[in-house]
């Protein structure tokens, strides 16, 4: 029988240009961070799972080497773990069946990126999608969301409004986060539409920033916990589920993998009815109208109802299914910790520890990622109660 595991401290740093930290640096604060966030000390840690998403970001091979030291893997097993965007989510599933498995007692997740140090990120991007013609437009992820959006708008009667909406919504939730980097007073819809279009049917208000940031993620199994914190967030359930890129007839406004790895997740967790039984959610928003594409794929609301969800106001932080209190990846964005946000954001919801963005009476919460050429779903449930 799988040992059961809690997530007992969480560190994260600021999204913001950090020139004033190495890479190394940015890593060593957020493992710090989670250190003290539940009183553990380097010696109490069994292995590290390292997280980081393509070398080409900083030019650095095998980050984890540069690293290790930094985030206290000196003469302890560390093990890499890299899936593009949703590395972060990838990470934190890793670090929990390290634990789950019986093998170590408590183990450190971390990952992250200095985005700031390349001018050249999305050309790296654009032969994710197609390495051919990509490589040659280097238009990068915004292409490909481009693609999606207007697919999704086409199909169900939506417009660039209802993704500006979503933008709307996270950038105010996010004045109520101190690690978010997008935090613009007074931000509206009409002043969304005045932002210049960028990739069509996407405007610049539509897109994430560009961050430099590090998120750590320390897991233990049932029998440290109750020494360690009164506190705990538990894993209810943690599934990755990966589709192909480009197969014939492909639909990226409905994504079939998402939509497998909720199921998966939603019945380890014992959960059937998630738009009822889920009392915060936090999803990789990296553009706006993946948002809505994303309600959809964990089953939120019906496939093409996403739009109506987000106009229902149902999502927002005084609605009955609050998605991204945080600010989501649209208001900071790494890459290498995005999913890992996701994740540390959800636990802290159940925890009661999100601050001014705190939904009460959590019980349950979800933190997805996404990555690839948006293939990769990673999907983790924490919950209040031990299961």
């Amino acid at each position: 029988m799988a040992t059961k595991v809690a997530v007992v401290g969480i560190g994260m740093t600021e999204n913001k240009s950090r020139w004033d930290l190495s890479l190394p640096g940015l890593y060593r604060l957020a493992y710090q961070r989670a250190l003290e966030d539940c009183g553990l000390k380097s010696e109490d840690i069994d292995a590290v799972a390292f997280g980081h998403s393509p070398e080409y970001f900083e030019g650095v091979n095998h980050p984890e080497k540069w690293c290790g030291e930094a985030v206290g893997a000196l003469n302890k097993p560390l093990f890499r773990v890299h899936t593009g965007g949703t590395v972060g989510g990838s990470v934190a599933i890793a670090a929990y069946y390290l634990v789950a498995s019986g093998k170590f007692e408590v183990v450190l997740a971390i990952s992250g990126n200095k985005l700031n140090e390349t001018s050249s990120a999305q050309i790296g991007l654009s032969t994710v999608y197609d390495p051919i013609m990509g490589r040659q437009f280097a238009a990068g992820a915004p292409s490909a969301v481009a693609v999606q959006a207007s697919k999704y708008y086409s199909q169900y009667g939506y417009n660039e409004d209802h993704g500006l909406m979503v933008a709307v919504k996270n950038r105010n939730n996010a004045l109520k986060n101190p690690y978010a980097q997008l935090r613009i007073p007074d931000y509206t819809l009409e002043g969304a539409r005045n932002t210049p279009m960028l990739c069509h049917p996407l405007r610049l208000a539509d897109m994430c920033p560009t961050s430099d940031a590090a998120c750590a993620m320390i897991f233990a199994a049932e029998h440290r916990v109750e020494a360690i914190t009164d506190n705990p967030a538990w894993v209810l359930s943690a599934v990755a589920v990966n589709e192909g890129i480009n197969y014939v007839d492909r639909d990226w406004s409905k994504p079939i993998g998402l939509r497998k790895a909720a199921e998966l997740a939603y019945e380890r967790a014992g959960i059937k009815d998630p738009r009822r039984e889920l009392d915060v959610v936090e999803v990789y928003d990296a553009f706006s109208v993946q948002e809505l594409i994303w309600y959809e794929g964990l089953k939120l609301c019906d496939w093409g109802e996403g739009g109506r969800l987000m106009e229902s106001g149902a999502t927002r932080m005084e609605g009955d299914i609050p998605v991204n209190p945080s600010g989501g990846t649209l208001c900071a964005n790494s890459i290498g910790a995005s999913a890992m946000f996701r994740k540390a954001e959800a636990a802290l919801q159940v925890m009661g520890r999100a601050g001014e963005h705190q939904i009460p009476g959590v019980r349950r919460a979800l933190g997805h990622g996404w990555g690839g050429g948006i293939q990769f779903h990673t999907i983790m449930i924490f919950g209040k109660d031990k299961p």
